[in-house]
C-alpha cells in the first residue's frame, strides 16, 4: 500500500469520527439551549462527511452492491468474533462495567448484522429482492430489526419506544 493510500484511510477514520462526535455534540448544545451552537457543530459534521466521502471514493471504497454486501459480511464477522471479545475481556478484568456492557451490546448486534447482510446476499444472489419494510434500531444497544419494533429489546430490555424506524 502506497502512502498516499494510507493517508487516505487514516484521513477517512479521522473525518468519519469527527461526523459522529460533532453530531453527538450538536445533541448536548441542543438539550442545553444553544440551537445555534448545535446548528454549527451539525454543519461541521456534515462537512466531515463530505471529507470522509471523498477519501472514500479516492480509495474506490464503494464497489457494486453484492460486493459491498460481501465487504458487510466479512467486516461483521471480524467485529464479533475477534474485534470485541478481547475488548470485554479486558474490560472485565479491568472491572470497567460502561465499557464491558457497551462491548457486549456491539457484539452481540454486529451477529445480528451479520446474518442480516448475509441474508441480503442470499436474496441478491438468487436475483430477488429483499422483503419491502422499515428497519428498528434500539438507540441503547444498537439491535436491529425488521418489519416492527419488539415490545422489549431481546438484548438490553428496553421499551419499543427506544426504538428508532429506519425507512
Amino acid at each position: 500500500m502506497s502512502n498516499s493510500e494510507e493517508n487516505l484511510q487514516i484521513a477517512f477514520a479521522g473525518e468519519s469520527q469527527a461526523n459522529r462526535r460533532y453530531l453527538f455534540f450538536a445533541d448536548k448544545a441542543e438539550k442545553e439551549g444553544y440551537p445555534q451552537i448545535a446548528r454549527l457543530f451539525r454543519a461541521a459534521a456534515e462537512a466531515e462527511t463530505v471529507h470522509a466521502r471523498n477519501h472514500f471514493n479516492a480509495m474506490d471504497g464503494v464497489s457494486s452492491t453484492k460486493d459491498n454486501l460481501q465487504t458487510g459480511v466479512i467486516g461483521e464477522n471480524l467485529e464479533f468474533t475477534k474485534m470485541y471479545p478481547p475488548f470485554i475481556n479486558q474490560a472485565a478484568i479491568e472491572n470497567n462495567k460502561r465499557a464491558q456492557r457497551t462491548f457486549e451490546y456491539a457484539n452481540v448486534v454486529e451477529e445480528i448484522h451479520h446474518g442480516l447482510f448475509q441474508e441480503a446476499l442470499k436474496v441478491f444472489d438468487n436475483g430477488q429482492q429483499l422483503k419491502d419494510e422499515p428497519y428498528f434500531v434500539c438507540q441503547i444497544c444498537g439491535n436491529t430489526v425488521g418489519s416492527a419494533a419488539p415490545e422489549k429489546c431481546p438484548i438490553c430490555g428496553a421499551p419499543a419506544s427506544k426504538f428508532t424506524k429506519v425507512e
